[in-house]
């Protein structure tokens, strides 16, 4: 059964919802929400990814995120911590969180891997080229799909090689990271590469350009959920572990009936 990892950007300047959450109190309200919709699994950002976004501070990622990982995981709920630094990790980790979630698969904080691999945590690995600032300067590929999962074959690797075992690493292509437009629809297509490498496999489109791109619009955000959702059910089939959105019931709706069609 493929899960949904509900998005929780504890950030001022996120894509998509920038800075509503920003406030513990709010955020930790809207996770709770996203549980309620049917989110398996809360993933708690205090830094913004987006195209040409600025890194932050890990004492002040911190301070946005720890309050909320520690009063969700309190209650029971799965948490991952969005994350590229080594100390964030370790801190939500010790907070309560279960998974932490990399984007730049380890290359950004040579401690990661070695941080990780000293707690019972698991990792997602991104498919990552490069900070967000310089999101696509290196978005050049003969083919997307080999190269991605070459790529992120090395990743585990070298997780493996920290002390990491195999049944704790997650790899996500990194839709949207150093991808332009088609180079997303054909990492999406190779998915079943990735897939063969072994480990669980995360997806996430939610709400980003190349879907506005398809449907023809690029203004309401929330547009791009039910193309969202479709490209969930896809990934579904293809054998992903779990997919990364903003919409929890729309996601699980189309789940739900991509599951009954194949029942």
């Amino acid at each position: 059964m493929t899960l949904v990892m509900g998005i929780v950007n504890v950030t001022p300047d996120s894509f998509s919802d920038g800075g509503r959450f920003l406030d513990p109190d709010a955020a930790i309200a809207h996770a709770r929400h996203l549980h309620e919709q049917g989110a398996d699994i809360l993933d708690v950002g205090g830094e913004s990814t987006r195209p040409g976004a600025e890194r932050v501070a890990p004492r002040v990622e911190q301070q946005r995120v720890l309050p909320v990982v520690e009063a969700l995981a309190s209650e029971g709920l799965v948490v991952s911590i969005d994350t590229m630094n080594a100390s964030t990790a370790r801190a939500a980790v010790a907070a309560g969180a279960a998974l932490v979630n990399d984007v730049s698969g380890g290359l950004a904080d040579a401690e990661m891997l070695s941080a990780v691999a000293e707690t019972d945590a698991d990792i997602a690995l991104g498919h990552w080229r490069g900070p967000s600032s310089e999101m696509y300067a290196r978005a050049d590929y003969g083919d997307v799909a080999a190269e991605v999962t070459a790529e992120l074959g090395e990743r585990i690797a070298r997780a493996e090689a920290a002390g990491i075992s195999r049944a704790r690493i997650v790899v996500d292509p990194g839709i949207g990271f150093g991808k332009r437009g088609a180079q997303n629809w054909q990492t999406l297509r190779g998915l079943p590469r990735v897939i063969d490498l072994g480990c669980r496999v995360l997806v996430g489109t939610s709400r980003k350009r190349f879907l506005g791109e398809a449907i023809g619009e690029d203004a309401d955000l929330t547009r791009r959920d039910l193309a969202t959702a479709v490209t969930s059910v896809l990934a579904f089939r293809a054998g992903a572990w779990a997919v990364r959105v903003h919409d929890i019931p729309t996601t699980r709706d189309a789940l739900a009936v991509a599951r009954a069609w194949e029942a």
